[in-house]
C-alpha cells in the first residue's frame, strides 16, 4: 500500500512514528497522525490546515488530543452527552487515576509494557490509512497525499475527526477548503 504514498504522506507517516516515540506511547493511533499532519508547512494538508485555522491552533489541537487519550478515548462531545446523563467523566478519571495512577486509562497502550523498537499502528490507524487510500482512488488520483490522510482522519469517527470537528475543521470544511486550494493552483 505504501508505495501509494506521495513523499507527503510518506513524511506524515514517519512523523507520527515520532510522536510515538517522544511521547513514550506503545501504537501510533489517529493522534500521532494528525499531530504529524500538523507538522507539515508546505504541502496539500498544510495549506487546508491553514486556511481553516487549525495549523495556528496546534497547541489546543494537541491539548485537546492529550485530553481525549487521558479520558480513554472519550471525545469532548462524548463527555458532554454523558453530563448530560448526569455522569461527570472528568470526575470517574480523577478516581480512577487517584486509585490506579496517572494516565491508567489512557489509550496509547503505554500501562506495563516495554519500549519496542517499532511502533505498531492501532486498529483506528490503521482504518484511516485504508480509508485515505479509498478516498483517493474514488475521487480518481493514483497516489494517496498528506491531503487524503486529513480527509480520512477528518470523515472518522476517531479521537482525531472529534477534534478537528471541535476545532472547525469538519469533514465537509476540509474538503472545501483543498477544493478551493486546488482551484487556486489550476488558475
Amino acid at each position: 500500500m505504501f508505495e501509494k504514498f506521495t513523499a507527503e504522506a510518506r513524511a506524515v507517516v514517519r512523523g507520527a512514528v515520532e510522536h510515538a516515540d517522544r511521547t513514550g506511547s506503545g501504537t501510533v493511533g489517529e493522534p500521532e497522525l494528525l499531530l504529524a499532519l500538523l507538522d507539515r508547512t508546505d504541502s496539500p494538508a498544510a495549506a487546508v490546515l491553514r486556511a481553516l485555522g487549525v495549523h495556528e491552533r496546534r497547541e489546543s489541537v494537541a491539548d485537546a488530543l492529550a485530553a481525549v487519550r487521558r479520558r480513554g478515548g472519550v471525545s469532548t462531545a462524548d463527555a458532554a452527552a454523558l453530563a448530560g446523563l448526569g455522569i461527570d467523566v472528568d470526575a470517574v478519571v480523577a478516581r480512577v487515576e487517584q486509585e490506579h495512577g496517572v494516565g491508567a486509562l489512557a489509550v496509547d497502550g503505554r500501562a506495563g509494557r516495554r519500549k519496542r523498537l517499532r511502533r505498531p499502528f492501532t486498529a483506528e490507524a490503521k482504518s484511516v490509512l485504508e480509508r485515505a487510500l479509498r478516498m483517493a482512488v474514488g475521487r480518481g488520483e493514483r497516489h494517496l497525499g498528506d491531503e487524503h490522510l486529513l480527509m480520512a482522519l477528518a470523515a472518522g469517527p476517531g479521537p482525531a475527526g472529534a477534534v478537528l470537528a471541535d476545532h472547525g475543521a469538519t469533514h465537509g470544511e476540509v474538503v472545501r477548503a483543498l477544493e478551493e486550494s486546488r482551484g487556486r493552483r489550476a488558475s
